[in-house]
């Protein structure tokens, strides 16, 4: 048996769907996701390549969505909100497909010479333990969304530059430089890791 008929003209604009949002209207959300569906699907099939995890995403989505609707601001329009979430939503569905956080990138260009605390250890097999690929991954998800978005998808996925660029939207200048700033967090966070760890063992 098929669902309830809601037209879209429940809402004359966005900003009375909003409000309608916002007070909670039975009917709200299922006009917000009969208006962006198409725009949030596309997006989740684009980046994750399948069906069925698109329409996994697009629930996502929109559960999230009405969830989190007395935190949004109206600072940007709804569209440009629930691409964001989707977004989000199909990274960490990607995430799961491969857990294993690559930090050759990050470990890059570190060694004794430049940090001879370390001068008994190799940082390369440092970066290995679990304890610190635990901690980098904790890193990686505090970083801002715009830094965590292309590590995931250059670091973790092993998309290409051009390849990243297209999946967020932007360009690929602008990629470099974002991936240059987030694997230098992470390679501060990793130094700091190391000097702990040296200094506990001096302790000891």
């Amino acid at each position: 048996m098929a669902g309830p008929q809601i037209s879209l003209q429940v809402y004359e604009g966005e900003e009375m769907l909003l409000q309608g949002l916002r007070r909670g209207d039975p009917d709200a959300c299922t006009c917000l996701m009969k208006q962006f569906s198409s725009l949030v699907y596309a997006r989740a099939l684009r980046m994750t390549g399948d069906h069925d995890e698109a329409e996994n995403v697009l629930q996502t989505t929109f559960i999230n969505a009405c969830e989190a609707m007395p935190r949004f601001d109206g600072t940007s329009r709804l569209g440009t909100w629930l691409y964001r979430i989707a977004t989000n939503e199909a990274l960490m569905l990607l995430r799961k497909r491969r857990p294993t956080v690559g930090l050759d990138a990050v470990t890059e260009g570190l060694s004794t010479d430049e940090h001879p605390h370390l001068a008994t250890d190799d940082p390369f097999h440092i970066a290995a333990h679990g304890e610190l690929r635990t901690r980098i991954e904790q890193a990686i998800a505090e970083l801002p969304e715009s830094l965590r978005n292309v590590v995931m998808l250059r670091d973790i996925l092993e998309l290409s530059t051009d390849e990243t660029a297209q999946q967020l939207g932007i360009a690929p200048g602008t990629v470099k430089v974002r991936l240059h700033r987030a694997r230098g967090r992470l390679r501060e966070l990793l130094i700091s890791y190391m000097q702990q760890d040296a200094e506990e063992g001096l302790a000891t």
